[in-house]
């Protein structure tokens, strides 16, 4: 490969930051009102990665735990990849979140707010790293579901309306 002349001016190379979106908890949007976002990273191994690609993890039940100042995922089921060796891993295993000691401490104080906790939003692949979204969330009384349900079906009414005419 040839140089550019000298003086020449020559484009950077650019980053791949395409989201490919994985898994979305969407029940979690529903059972909790979000306060806040955040994005992490996440420990995974490479069998889990694979399982990644193929769709195979669910967040319903997952929520975010600290131990020892770290921040764990616990409860996401990531499925086993079936072409994998012996070395597959653990379905349930705790993956360890990475964050900023400032982004910890931030979700340490959060979470020992009465009614608070920390739950994934999303799992996503930004450019070649795995990223997981998480709220802070607030449960929802009974009530706050009814009139999420509501609204819900008014919207879906009115796009309807929209899309007859």
């Amino acid at each position: 490969m040839a140089k550019p002349p000298a003086g020449a001016k020559t484009e950077p190379k650019k980053r791949d930051d395409r989201i490919l979106l994985v898994a979305e908890n969407r029940k979690a949007r529903f059972d909790y009102s979000i306060v806040d976002t955040l994005e992490a990273g996440v420990e995974f191994r490479g069998s889990e990665v694979k399982a990644l690609r193929e769709h195979g993890i669910q967040l319903k039940d997952s929520y975010v735990v600290l131990k020892n100042g770290e921040a764990y995922l616990q409860g996401a089921h990531i499925s086993p990849y079936q072409a994998s060796s012996y070395l597959n891993h653990e379905p349930e295993r705790l993956r360890k979140l990475l964050l900023s000691r400032l982004q910890i401490d931030r979700l340490d104080r959060s979470m020992s707010e009465k009614g608070l906790t920390c739950v994934p939003l999303k799992l996503y692949f930004k450019g070649r790293w795995a990223k997981i979204e998480l709220g802070i969330a607030k449960g929802k009384n009974s009530g706050d579901k009814r009139q999420s349900i509501k609204s819900r079906d008014v919207d879906r009414e009115l796009r309807q309306a929209k899309a007859k005419r």
